[in-house]
């Protein structure tokens, strides 16, 4: 296959250009490197299945340059820092919808049928009944969020307007090697890094709100069970996740146990909650099950000793840039 993806070389871009280039498919990887890092890819730049793009999704020039006759585009770009949708939402709309137009619209001038869109949990806003399915509300209250149902909705509208073929995926919080440990990353690898360096995790409120963990592994096998689907599971949005949550507290605790040199000398500490958090994430995930076969694989415990190891043993050797 030839495929695109955007968003490549950031945290789940960067795995699934790895497994399309090891099975020896052709891959396009764009990104503008904001949010992704050479770091993640940097095994597959010499590789000559692995075209890299430095661009932005919101330049039309982008699309001039790229080839048209794609199998298929898995579009993952995005502008992904709530913080920073609420001090500047328009370059946060900018990224997230109006670029996720332009990728549809390449798509649909060039006849390209299979796009997988990476939506997210945050379109849901805070659960109003727990598991949440795909029919929740989409009552997400920052701008971030609001941005990914626009774009949602927007990769519905093509689907039901043009026939275009849009995946909606809308995966749950998902954790693994190479996520960012800074700035707005993900909070295992932040808790992770200062845990390493024998500072107390920073928990915003009072860390019983939850989130729906999945591995990265498990994420990545979500996005080909969906790529090698002869229908189209995400035509109106599927939902991907473990069906099980967890909450900051709890995360924090299962880290230092697992990480601290000295537990008894870590201890969280609870700072002012965050504006418009999201309280609780909780995924139903049957119409997955059902409609390709998906089944999580990696329990938390295990998926979060895997991200120990791998920060403890080969995070000092990456790349610096």
């Amino acid at each position: 296959m030839k495929i695109l993806i955007t968003g490549a070389a950031g945290f789940l871009g960067s795995h699934l250009s790895e497994k399309y280039v090891n099975e020896g498919n052709s891959v396009y990887a764009v990104d503008n490197l904001v949010n992704g890092n050479l770091n993640n890819i940097r095994t597959l730049l010499h590789r000559k299945n692995f075209k890299f793009i430095q661009d932005d999704i919101t330049r039309n020039d982008l699309y001039s340059i790229l080839p048209n006759d794609f199998d298929a585009i898995i579009h993952l770009a995005a502008q992904i820092h709530v913080d920073k949708s609420i001090v500047n939402p328009s370059e946060t709309f900018k990224v997230n919808v109006e670029g996720t137009l332009k990728v549809l619209e390449f798509s649909r001038i060039n006849d390209i049928s299979k796009i997988l869109y990476a939506s997210s949990s945050e379109v849901y806003g805070s659960a109003q009944y727990v598991p949440m399915d795909e029919n929740h509300p989409l009552a997400a209250k920052h701008p971030y969020g609001v941005s990914k149902v626009a774009a949602d909705r927007l990769c519905y509208s093509y689907n039901e307007t043009y026939d275009l073929g849009v995946d909606i995926l809308r995966c749950f919080n998902f954790f693994g090697p190479r996520q960012k440990d800074s700035g707005y990353g993900g909070v295992i690898a932040i808790f992770l890094k200062r845990i390493l360096e024998n500072k107390p995790p920073l928990i915003y409120g009072n860390g019983e709100q939850t989130r729906d963990y999945m591995f990265i592994t498990d994420a990545v096998n979500a996005y080909d069970k969906v790529l090698n689907s002869d229908t189209n599971p995400g035509k109106d949005g599927i939902n991907f996740g473990t069906g099980k949550e967890t909450t900051i507290n709890d995360v924090a605790k299962l880290i230092i146990d697992r990480a601290a040199a000295d537990k008894s000398k870590i201890v969280p500490v609870h700072i002012e909650a965050r504006p418009v958090e999201v309280s609780r994430l909780f995924a139903d995930i049957k119409k997955a099950r059902d409609l390709v076969g998906f089944e999580p694989k990696v329990k938390f415990e295990e998926g979060v000793q895997q991200m120990v190891d791998w920060y403890s043993n080969y995070k000092s050797e990456m790349w610096e840039y």
